[in-house]
């Protein structure tokens, strides 16, 4: 299997993330009972205001991941990973990237939310490290929010 690589995405990249992204969510509507909100997203307008990242294996977008920098924190906005994909250790892959994406933003938390009805993320982001803050309603989802505080962080300021 040829070595991923991970690349900040381009213009050029929207409408193939736009893609993955809705192969990667599809299984979710029914659960959910609508459309998750990462398949109407603007991934054309992300990719110009946020931090969105693409993975390649064998020149094939295989995931994706968006992270937005916020006052005290960074926000790993959605991760997709295409279905044919899936249990390669992409996410962790993405996951590791977010890390390095607050640190070089100069946070020290990383925070994100899952859908109640995605049962496998809620399973999954505490062998990450992150751990659940608490549930609510918002935007007309049920939705459970996870935050990790990263480790051996050290914030160096220019004087």
């Amino acid at each position: 299997m040829p070595e991923p690589s991970l690349r900040r995405a381009t213009a050029a990249d929207a409408a193939a993330v736009a893609e993955l992204v809705e192969r990667s969510y599809e299984k979710y509507v029914e659960r959910i009972g609508r459309r998750p909100a990462p398949m109407d997203a603007d991934h054309a307008s992300l990719i110009e205001t946020a931090n969105v990242w693409v993975l390649t294996s064998a020149d094939q977008l295989v995931a994706t991941m968006v992270t937005c920098v916020l006052d005290d924190h960074l926000l790993l906005e959605s991760i997709a990973v295409a279905p044919h994909a899936q249990g390669r250790g992409y996410g962790a892959l993405l996951l590791r990237r977010a890390d390095d994406d607050a640190r070089d933003a100069g946070r020290s938390e990383v925070r994100l939310y899952t859908n109640a009805a995605m049962t496998e993320n809620i399973a999954m982001y505490p062998r990450y490290g992150y751990v659940e803050t608490h549930r609510a309603g918002q935007d007309g989802f049920r939705r459970v929010f996870f935050s990790k505080r990263l480790q051996d962080y050290d914030v160096h300021f220019d004087k």
